[in-house]
């Protein structure tokens, strides 16, 4: 596939849509659930169960990796692709949350941001140009912008600086990636969106990242504490701010129901830690809802996690086993738990990508809701 990047929309039901991004390594289809790799592993599973699962393409994070083990070495060992025996399409994002939330020791300046490393309190500093500098060692296919992500609970005139110097940060993003050479050339840039909760500053930041210009539009600032009533307030005008004609990738959501939600309202792509952090800690998402397999309840239960799934792990093994190694504290538990979760995501965007084809969106997703129990 020559390809660099072309985003078709093939169907559309209401504000939802589904499509395909090609690329050189490969077809993404859309709306797309992205499992986190956070340091170039899906935790707990294989990069070839990851694909089995139905995933198109994987996220890596630029912080974790410029840090251990370094995008230099990852660059001379041949790029993270070979790095991790995943042969399609990661996308990395640019560092910039993870600074600003592992990190108690920053100074954030115009230039940047310089930090300390929680691992060894070593000191480093992060700039829109040596964020793209990082993707690029890496090998990214979908190099994501350098910005600032505030908490939507800050005063407004924070909010607002914020969002322009991030935008001062997209273009500076923007020109160190096209002089990326070779990589610019088979690579694509996604801006992203901020203004926390508020429609003026989200339009302001969309029309600022529209004049640059990019491959791809993600919304940030959400999946922050705001709560999922706040998160649609916002998406019901955000992701219509932003070019049609473009992927629109909300950034850390989420539950199966906020998926949903997202979807439904013009979303395209999405990543999240919750299918790999529940499954290490017991939980497993069903079309019924979330289920904790702590639970005593289930220590005689022949049934399967959810009879709708198709998974390797709802085919074989019964809760009753599950619960048994999650309360054994054997790693197989997590294991099994997570390589379900992220097929059921898996499962879950194939059912969306099919109801929107069908023009029956608005009837899948309150047939979804209907049955859905957040809490269980």
């Amino acid at each position: 596939m020559s390809t660099r990047f072309q985003f078709d929309i093939s169907a559309r039901s209401g504000a939802a849509r589904t499509g395909t991004i090609q690329m050189m390594r490969g077809e993404i289809r859309t709306p797309a659930f992205m499992p986190v790799g956070t340091a170039a592993t899906v935790k707990g599973m294989k990069p070839e169960s990851v694909r089995a699962a139905g995933a198109d393409i994987i996220l890596g994070n630029t912080y974790h990796l410029m840090l251990r083990p370094g995008a230099e070495r990852v660059a001379r060992l041949g790029g993270l692709h070979k790095f991790m025996n995943w042969d399609r399409p990661i996308l990395t994002d640019s560092g910039g949350y993870q600074v600003m939330s592992l990190s108690d020791l920053n100074k954030l300046t115009e230039e940047g941001v310089e930090f300390r490393s929680h691992l060894d309190g070593s000191k480093h500093m992060l700039t829109p140009e040596r964020s793209m500098e990082i993707q690029r060692l890496l090998g990214s296919d979908i190099v994501m912008a350098f910005d600032e992500c505030p908490r939507a609970d800050r005063p407004l005139a924070e909010i607002e600086a914020s969002m322009e110097m991030s935008m001062r940060w997209a273009k500076r993003s923007r020109d160190a990636f096209d002089a990326g050479g070779e990589h610019a050339a088979r690579a694509a840039l996604f801006g992203i969106q901020q203004g926390a909760l508020d429609e003026t500053l989200r339009r302001r930041s969309a029309e600022a990242l529209s004049e640059i210009g990019f491959d791809g539009y993600a919304i940030g600032g959400l999946a922050v504490g705001e709560g999922q009533e706040a998160m649609f307030a916002t998406l019901d005008f955000a992701p219509g701010q932003l070019p049609d004609n473009a992927p629109r990738y909300l950034m850390g959501v989420g539950k199966p129901d906020d998926l949903v939600g997202a979807v439904e309202r013009g979303v395209d792509m999405f990543d999240c830690v919750l299918p790999t952090r529940s499954g290490r800690n017991g939980q497993a998402f069903t079309w019924d809802g979330p289920m904790n397999l702590r639970n005593a309840r289930f220590a005689e239960d022949t049934d399967p996690l959810d009879s709708r799934c198709a998974c390797p792990t709802c085919a074989t093994y019964s809760r009753a086993y599950l619960h048994h190694l999650i309360k054994s504290g054997e790693m197989l538990g997590a294991m099994l738990l997570t390589e379900h979760n992220i097929g059921f995501y898996q499962q879950l965007m194939q059912a969306m990508r099919d109801a929107i084809a069908q023009d029956r969106f608005a009837a899948f997703a309150r047939g979804f809701r209907d049955t859905y129990l957040r809490t269980g």
